[in-house]
């Protein structure tokens, strides 16, 4: 729509004779507004050329502005201040609350215990947490940051690295018991099994268990790990997880890791966000804060060893409880 139609001046005339009038110069405003003198004086003119009224008197040394000028600037500073105060409230609102999307998994059992700590470090930044089982997408998320599985490559994404993603056997304290032995690798066959079949499958085959002729198939994959886990305590069986989401759990006694045996799951976690917001100050204190969470993790050894007992699986020295 055309300014004709409107009934409105062009913007940048607006601008320009808004500092002019607040700074009393066609210089100073110029400097505010990166434009030339010459070019602050033009598009003053055009605005007078517009109205019909001379707006700014001009002196030998200075300007100054007429009848028709005061009234102006008047309205037009008053308009340009409401501005301002709104974009403030915006930036400002923005700036107060950062947004984080995460997997499930790695937002409940992993994040949410220590963003306290976060909060605590940084009282005047608010944390809205929202959890999603896929991808993230920058266009289309309203997120800050998000931590998810991947090769770390995104275009138009920031990445950095948290953790490996890795998977063994977890279940509860009693599976095993009534065995009389340390169990096998082999005795998972025997009960019920959750997650992916392809993730069960490679296990076995790394721990050198034939597979094949199980009789027990994995009854269901949830997608969550926090779901498999709480399924497989629920049905007496066992889950394919990562132990690092579970320490607390492991301490307690409430879940075992049987075996040592870890494998790689292929994709690791990342935190991402926008290359083009990597500059803002919530966004690397966040970063920052989380990367040293990330590093004081404790080691996690994939190498196979002999299968421990039950007992002993929840205090596993690479998930050292305090004493």
């Amino acid at each position: 729509m055309s300014d004709l139609v409107t009934g409105l001046p062009p913007l940048s005339a607006v601008r320009a004779f808004e500092a002019a009038a607040r700074h009393g110069s066609f210089t100073r405003a110029a400097v505010e507004l990166g434009m030339t003198q010459a070019a602050v004086s033009y598009q003053i003119k055009l605005l007078e050329e517009r109205l019909g009224l001379p707006l700014f008197q001009r002196l030998s040394r200075r300007v100054a502005l007429t009848e028709a000028g005061e009234r102006l600037a008047s309205s037009v500073m008053g308009s340009f201040d409401g501005l301002r105060a709104a974009f403030a409230a915006v930036t400002e609102t923005a700036e107060g609350v950062l947004s984080i999307q995460a997997l499930p998994t790695i937002a409940s059992n992993w994040l949410v215990p220590r963003l306290g700590l976060f909060q605590c470090e940084n009282p005047g930044l608010a944390v809205r947490m929202v959890t999603r089982a896929g991808q993230h997408d920058p266009e289309a998320d309203d997120c800050d940051v998000a931590i998810h599985r991947g090769t770390g490559q995104w275009p138009g994404l920031e990445a950095h690295w948290l953790m490996k993603s890795e998977f063994t056997p977890l279940c509860g304290p009693n599976l095993f018991r009534d065995l009389g032995r340390p169990p096998q690798p082999s005795d998972l066959l025997r009960v019920k099994r959750i997650g992916k079949t392809e993730a069960w499958d490679r296990w076995f085959a790394a721990a050198g268990v034939n597979s094949e002729a199980t009789a027990v198939e994995p009854r269901f994959d949830l997608a969550v790990q926090q779901l498999e886990v709480t399924a497989a305590l629920a049905s007496n069986g066992a889950a394919m997880s990562s132990p690092v989401f579970f320490r607390r759990e492991l301490c307690e006694g409430l879940l075992i890791q049987p075996f040592e045996l870890m494998l790689a799951g292929g994709h690791d976690y990342w935190l991402t966000y926008p290359m083009r917001r990597r500059t803002a100050r919530k966004i690397s204190l966040f970063r920052d804060w989380l990367l040293e969470q990330a590093r004081e993790l404790p080691a996690i050894s994939s190498a196979p060893s002999s299968p421990a007992s039950p007992g002993s699986a929840a205090r596993r020295k690479d998930y050292s409880c305090p004493a």
